[in-house]
């Protein structure tokens, strides 16, 4: 099980920083966009390239988010139960997330692999979009796969 956590945390490690670049990406095409537009000579498709940058942030983050537990969660009624009964009830949600979030991973590489096959582009600069469904189906796959990995520990802790 060490060996699985260790690569779990390394697929979850290589999302953050894709993620980190893509924001970074975003933010010095979203200032010089604004600068250069100053000037009377906007980037050609700026707005294009920063909504597809914004879901490789977003689908990279959503691994680092359960790993940090920074998800909103309701806990009112579950801190008064004992820690078995918590360790079993989270057990149970992250097994309905893992089977969510795997059923969405595979129809999203489903869904890229339709729009390969069709040659659907963006409207402005005719970037192949399956690229960036791929992309969201791995990082889905790897949330599926962290979500995994919580449920087992959870069933762990609970069984003792």
């Amino acid at each position: 099980m060490q060996k699985w956590q260790v690569f779990v945390d390394w697929l979850v490690g290589t999302l953050k920083r894709l993620g980190a670049a893509a924001l970074v990406g975003m933010m010095l095409l979203t200032c010089l966009d604004v600068i250069l537009r100053k000037m009377g000579s906007p980037i050609f498709g700026a707005v294009e390239i920063v909504s597809l940058l914004a879901t490789i942030v977003l689908a990279c983050a959503m691994p680092q988010t359960h790993v940090e537990k920074g998800h909103v969660g309701v806990d009112l009624l579950m801190r008064r139960l004992t820690d078995r009964t918590q360790d079993i009830t989270d057990a149970f949600t992250a097994l309905a997330a893992t089977i969510l979030f795997g059923l969405v991973s595979w129809q999203m590489f489903g869904y890229a692999a339709v729009q390969k096959k069709s040659g659907e582009v963006s409207m402005s600069l005719e970037l192949p979009t399956y690229a960036f469904v791929y992309l969201v189906a791995v990082a889905f796959c790897v949330l599926t796969l962290v979500i995994a990995t919580d449920c087992l520990n959870k069933i762990r802790r609970a069984l003792g």
